[in-house]
């Protein structure tokens, strides 16, 4: 009887520390944002916020620095995602063929993700600089006419940081296209063979329906990572040229950064917002399409 208890309240046991953690330092923050975005809470009303309803979200609406911020942060998003999962199914495809020297490419593709992003903005803000890596580089072999100060407009920096996203994380996607596709039973290809089906029609018909379970976590990761995105655009362009790059989360913090303390906490919570409804959607719409090998 005491071992059955014993059994029974063991991954209670587990749980419950997890449980505490994350409530302390997730769901109490985000409860206490929540309540703090209804109130005109700022730096010089700390203690004592007043209650304004839903003031600062028809601010934020109205305001078009934020409506920007929206903006770019689900272009970033939608782009990095198409780009990172194309890239990363590409490189699958490629490396999971037994060929000399496979596992160190797949290291050398997969090593971006685990860089600091903050040190891969600082590098690249150095290499896309004026006077940076990029524009010496031009120079020196003569094609000067190309150099341009590659942070200092919105086509070029919004650009520059969607590559760089998509550099940094295609390997990781790559790992995960390749466990998919290890997963696939060989003997849907022989059959196929012997039907006469090329490799387009296999790829189509047997690859992509059967690999919709890692597409599911790869889109579901890329979304959310991008929809959250900060560190790469806070080191890089600090949502510069003016607010041309700013993201929802480099709107947050400056409003933080003022005092506007009740008003990045409603930015805060339309981000959140934004992410769970998207990940939600897509993640459904993708669950439906999953097939059994």
């Amino acid at each position: 009887m005491l071992i059955r208890r014993e059994k029974m309240f063991y991954p209670a046991g587990l749980i419950v520390p997890a449980l505490v953690v994350f409530t302390l330092f997730t769901i109490v923050p985000v409860l206490m944002s929540l309540f703090y975005s209804f109130t005109d809470w700022n730096i010089m009303r700390m203690e004592n916020p007043e209650f304004r309803g839903l003031l600062n979200y028809q601010r934020l609406f109205s305001d078009p620095i934020f409506l920007r911020s929206l903006g770019n942060t689900l272009l970033f998003a939608f782009s990095t995602t198409f780009l990172k999962t194309v890239i990363g199914l590409m490189l699958a495809i490629i490396l999971i063929k037994k060929v000399p020297g496979n596992g160190i490419f797949r290291t050398l593709f997969y090593l971006p993700c685990v860089l600091s992003t903050t040190v891969v903005g600082v590098l690249y803000k150095a290499i896309l600089a004026s006077n940076g890596l990029l524009n010496n580089g031009l120079n020196s072999i003569g094609l000067s006419f190309l150099t341009f100060d590659w942070l200092s407009t919105y086509a070029t920096a919004i650009t520059s940081t969607i590559f760089i996203e998509s550099w940094m994380w295609a390997g990781f996607n790559m790992i995960i296209f390749i466990a998919g596709l290890q997963a696939i039973p060989s003997d849907y290809y022989e059959a196929a063979e012997m039907e006469g089906a090329g490799k387009v029609n296999t790829f189509f018909n047997i690859t992509i329906p059967l690999l919709v379970p890692a597409f599911t976590v790869v889109i579901t990761l890329c979304i959310t990572g991008g929809l959250r995105v900060f560190d790469l655009i806070y080191v890089l362009t600090n949502g510069g040229p003016g607010f041309d790059t700013q993201v929802m989360n480099t709107f947050a913090f400056r409003a933080f950064g003022q005092g506007l303390l009740g008003e990045s906490s409603a930015a805060s919570i339309v981000l959140a917002f934004v992410v769970v409804t998207i990940s939600f959607i897509l993640n459904n719409k993708l669950k439906s399409s999953e097939v059994e090998a």
